[in-house]
């Protein structure tokens, strides 16, 4: 493969990838509505992408319902948060003709992560831990981007996501320990928060992967073409599914 070839994405990607962060760093920023108002959008946008994949009869359906009792749980105890998404996403696993297990779980994820970033933004120091979250996912990516691109090398999991190496792996790791390493001041967390960025960093590549295992075993390249270089909205935030929810679950054992 030509130097081209390997870097023709590049323009696109990025161009998407700056557009993306404008819009992101700016709703983190603001917090409150704003902020609920792009975490709805997303989790709408990821269950009318999680539904088309696996050929539901009312993606759209899909996609709104998710959104509304996304918005519900926001504003209601965390008691609620669970049983409400996991209603909305039931009814919607009805319409999918087969695999409603794994259409379920992914429409639970694409649900219950930005619930968990919005619930981490409205805590104390929120803005900070939510720009650390979001880092060590971009940073993590990043680096396992470019490294894997430059260095190449073994490939991390070839029959599942094939481009990925372990270089890029590693590197993504390297670059999520940093980002813990300069967050651990501003949060309050210690030097403990860069084994956990690792671990984060790690869930999200997980993430990442079984994203890829979805669309291999659905015989489809992208979850959807709305984002130019990215392709779905699925595409791109499946790293901070894998981050957000291992997060919440170190949140809810009292870890973090």
């Amino acid at each position: 493969m030509s130097a081209d070839a390997r870097w023709s994405d590049l323009a696109p990607r990025v161009a998407s990838g700056v557009a993306m962060a404008a819009v992101g760093l700016g709703a983190i920023w603001a917090g409150g509505v704003v902020f609920a108002a792009l975490a709805v959008a997303l989790g709408g946008l990821m269950t009318w992408e999680a539904a088309r994949l696996y050929a539901s009869a009312a993606p759209v359906r899909a996609g709104l319902s998710g959104a509304a009792a996304l918005a519900l749980a926001l504003w209601l105890p965390g008691i609620f948060v669970l049983p409400l998404v996991a209603a909305a996403v039931l009814v919607n696993a009805e319409t999918v003709p087969r695999a409603r297990g794994p259409f379920a779980a992914l429409a639970l994820a694409a649900l219950l992560a930005p619930w968990v970033i919005f619930d981490l933004r409205a805590g104390e120091a929120g803005l900070t831990w939510v720009l650390w979250l979001a880092l060590v996912v971009i940073v993590s990516d990043v680096a396992g981007y470019f490294a894997g691109k430059a260095l190449g090398g073994p490939k991390f999991w070839p029959r599942i996501s094939p481009k990925k190496t372990w270089s890029g792996t590693a590197a993504g790791w390297l670059g999520a320990a940093a980002v813990g390493a300069v967050f651990a001041g501003p949060t309050g967390a210690g030097v403990v928060l860069i084994p956990v960025s690792v671990l984060v960093g790690m869930a999200g590549q997980m993430g990442d992967v079984a994203e890829s295992a979805v669309k291999r075993m659905q015989g489809v390249k992208d979850s959807s073409n709305l984002i130019p270089g990215h392709g779905g909205v699925l595409d791109r935030f499946d790293a901070m599914l894998g981050a957000a929810l291992a997060l919440g679950l170190m949140r809810a054992a009292g870890l973090v």
